[in-house]
């Protein structure tokens, strides 16, 4: 009966786990935080060093979590390239939509996420979805999350694209992203060749 017991206990404390890795605030944590590229820019030149900052926003809303991110080049962290928020949503099959939102005017906010209160003075209803960019993950037994854009329904008219995707792989320590842009002709016309970014935390 003891023996029983125990293993009641244990199967019990395994599901738990499994359920605590598989919930949105597991994979909020994997995802903040400050995150760099120089040790594969260092090995590879082809790829350039990149800051990526991760933070928590409008915490007090129940329609989240909400997410500010910031991406520049590190010789030149004070005008980023990229700034999004990020709305994570567990969908009906299980799975997390990181639904990206952009904002006028994004560079008053460089640096936003040094502050206590991130994007403070920004509100939800000054937001504009990207629609179809919207980056689908799930986790993986294995011990990560992974996921993409769906197709080509992300729409982008960068350097002659007419749709962009993203591939993401997220762990613990880091994350892989590999984000790229094709012309109507499926050809790639801009974002990484070989393959995507890796991004270690800090």
């Amino acid at each position: 009966m003891k023996h029983k017991n125990l293993l009641l206990l244990f199967m019990l404390g395994l599901t738990l786990n499994i359920k605590a890795q598989n919930s949105t605030d597991h994979l909020l944590s994997y995802l903040l935080g400050s995150f760099t590229s120089s040790e594969q820019a260092i090995a590879d030149t082809s790829y350039f060093e990149i800051e990526l900052e991760i933070v928590q926003i409008w915490s007090n809303r129940q329609n989240g979590p909400w997410m500010y991110v910031e991406q520049a080049v590190a010789s030149n962290k004070d005008k980023p390239y990229r700034q999004r928020v990020y709305q994570l949503i567990k969908t009906e099959d299980g799975k997390y939509e990181s639904v990206v939102w952009t904002f006028n005017n994004p560079l008053r906010f460089a640096g936003g996420w040094k502050k206590d209160n991130p994007l403070e003075d920004l509100t939800p209803d000054s937001l504009t979805i990207r629609k179809g960019c919207s980056v689908v993950l799930e986790w993986n037994p294995e011990g990560f999350y992974e996921g993409s854009t769906i197709k080509n329904e992300c729409e982008s008219n960068l350097r002659g694209a007419t749709y962009a995707t993203s591939e993401v792989i997220v762990k613990e320590d880091r994350f892989f992203s590999w984000d790229r842009g094709f012309n109507e002709k499926g050809e790639q016309v801009w974002g990484a060749e070989k393959g995507g970014y890796v991004f270690i935390k800090k």
